[in-house]
């Protein structure tokens, strides 16, 4: 690999890794308004989130084409040992943005299972409150009284 390729490998790496610091905040930052309700701002930060994400997917791809130079067959060995002989301070960042990558999935996982469980919950609050106005609902369309003797107590009773 030439200079301007060991230098154009470090940018793209410390790009992706700053790229994935900023995602890891933003699932942080997600989990935190997931965990206190604050329902409203999770539209503006899932366009962020999805607007980072593709960044993500391209900064990815620029460093497998960089890396595709010299390593044929990638896999994590590969460019562990080829940046260990070839780009030692690569080695540093790649092994960061390794750790990051692990620490936003599972982030995204967490947030996730927290969105599923919010999610259960709304449709469990929303049945309460449907089968609750079905049985107070007295009158029907005609203004008429929808109540049928032997469906529950009479009005009145104790």
């Amino acid at each position: 690999m030439t200079k301007i390729s060991v230098t154009q490998l470090l940018a793209a790496f410390k790009s992706e890794s700053l790229a994935l610091d900023n995602f890891v905040a933003l699932l942080k930052k997600e989990q935190a308004m997931l965990v206190e309700n604050l329902t409203s701002q999770l539209i503006e930060l899932s366009e962020q989130k999805t607007t980072l994400a593709i960044s993500l997917n391209d900064l990815a791809q620029a460093r497998r084409a960089l890396l595709q130079k010299n390593i044929p067959a990638l896999s994590l060995d590969s460019i562990g040992a080829w940046l260990k002989t070839n780009c030692p301070e690569g080695l540093i960042v790649w092994q960061k943005i390794l750790i990051s990558a692990k620490d936003s999935q599972r982030l995204n996982q967490a947030n996730g299972e927290l969105i599923q469980m919010k999610l259960r919950h709304n449709q469990q609050s929303l049945a309460v409150l449907s089968n609750a106005f079905n049985q107070a609902n007295l009158y029907g369309p005609d203004g008429q009284t929808s109540f049928k003797p032997g469906s529950g107590r009479s009005l009145g009773s104790v």
